[in-house]
């Protein structure tokens, strides 16, 4: 069973959360191939040193080509995200993205519905 978050992670990865969308936004869809990428939740591990960043990607062709551009990229995003959250925190987390597939699942189910 997993112990709930306590309000120091919560108000951290939500820090994470905003400033990592906003340099994502920054960087525009051509840095990612043309898809829109959206930071759709953060969770941050007790100690505040890895942050698990879930991504939803449109469109979900681009998924793939996405995550391993994100891969490449993640020093180099933990290191614009250190600037801006450097006054903040002692150590900027460790940056892992994850894909996260709600959004492709609410379509499938929508197929579903539909027939």
């Amino acid at each position: 069973m997993e112990k709930t978050a306590s309000t120091r992670q919560l108000k951290v990865a939500r820090e994470i959360q905003k400033d990592l969308a906003e340099i994502i936004r920054a960087k525009g869809m051509a840095a990612f191939g043309g898809a829109m990428v959206t930071v759709s939740e953060v969770r941050v591990s007790p100690d505040l040193s890895v942050a698990k960043v879930y991504v939803s990607i449109f469109p979900s062709a681009k998924q793939e080509e996405v995550m391993h551009l994100l891969g490449e990229n993640v020093k180099a995003l933990r290191g614009e995200l250190g600037r801006q959250v450097g006054k903040q925190l002692r150590i900027v987390p460790e940056l892992v993205f994850y894909l996260d597939t709600t959004l492709d699942y609410a379509a499938h189910i929508e197929e579903l519905l539909k027939k």
